[in-house]
């Protein structure tokens, strides 16, 4: 298996466990604070690494002990974008939320074209223009009930945007620093990191209702994290920033879907999607116009 399809099954899987995270993330905040729900995912996602690298990589301290600066800068990325969509999210619905955090894999792309000299054409123009106008038509057709939910509405789509950009600086990074260090050591250093940082915002009193439901979603929240970055890093390793944009931007359909299933099933323990037909059509043309963002011409 050559490197670039192992980069692009790498980034399928990541597609695959990102198409349930926005789920997971919602029922979540039924119970803890967005920030509580990221400090608990970098925490596990930590400990797990550290414990199997302790165990099985014996040059792990010599190599992180030679990790740039810029990983700490990366960590700083990651966890604004873990904040900024989860926050989004506890404004939106989960399919609002992978629509719009679609910006993510755009801005990668264009990254791309700026820090890694791939050629940009007209398609990237089309593409733009077919993202926003699926930005719009989504957008318009979400019917808030009142003016707070209008305005929850609107501010959780700038969190998750916002959140998204974060995404794409740390990808660049990340992308950078694989080509020279070890992806686990990497993203170690970063859960670690972002960790550290969300001390201060834990919801400690709430840790001791905490529910056995309520530990195991933590738990598959932390191994998500641990093993949709680890596939991640290894898929920026192997294969070009815009082929891993546009595997990654298939997860939405996957959080669409599985919505639709719970619908199906008339389960309680979730808000359901409210989308018309219009809105459904901004968030195909939204993927469509990522899609093409994306795509790598053909080399001449």
């Amino acid at each position: 298996m050559n490197n670039n399809t192992k980069g692009l099954l790498y980034a399928g899987f990541t597609a695959l466990l990102w198409g349930f995270l926005a789920i997971a993330l919602k029922i979540s905040l039924y119970t803890l604070k967005p920030a509580t729900v990221v400090w608990f995912r970098f925490s596990i996602a930590f400990i797990i690494l550290l414990v199997s690298l302790s165990i099985f990589d014996k040059k792990m301290i010599k190599s992180v002990k030679a990790l740039p600066p810029m990983v700490f800068l990366a960590a700083l990325f990651l966890g604004l974008n873990y904040l900024g969509f989860i926050t989004g999210l506890q404004k939106t619905t989960p399919g609002t939320a992978q629509i719009f955090i679609q910006i993510g894999p755009v801005s990668l792309a264009i990254a791309g074209i700026i820090f890694f000299k791939e050629r940009i054409t007209w398609k990237h123009f089309a593409g733009l223009l077919l993202l926003v106008l699926g930005f719009y038509l989504f957008y318009s057709q979400q019917n808030p009930g009142s003016i707070e939910d209008a305005t929850n509405l609107r501010n959780g789509v700038i969190f998750v945007m916002l959140g998204g950009l974060c995404w794409a600086g740390f990808s660049v990074l990340q992308k950078i620093m694989v080509s020279k260090h070890n992806p686990n050591h990497l993203n170690m250093v970063i859960y670690g990191f972002s960790a550290l940082v969300l001390l201060p915002f834990v919801e400690y009193s709430k840790i001791p209702d905490l529910t056995l439901n309520d530990w195991l979603l933590l738990i598959f929240l932390g191994l998500n994290t641990l093993l949709a970055y680890g596939s991640l890093a290894l898929a920026l390793k192997y294969a070009e920033a815009n082929k891993i944009s546009m595997i990654i931007t298939l997860n939405p359909i996957l959080t669409f879907v599985t919505m639709a299933i719970l619908e199906i099933l008339a389960v309680s323990w979730i808000e359901y999607e409210n989308f018309t037909y219009l809105s459904i059509l901004g968030a195909i043309l939204a993927l469509i116009g990522v899609s093409v963002v994306v795509l790598k011409r053909k080399k001449e």
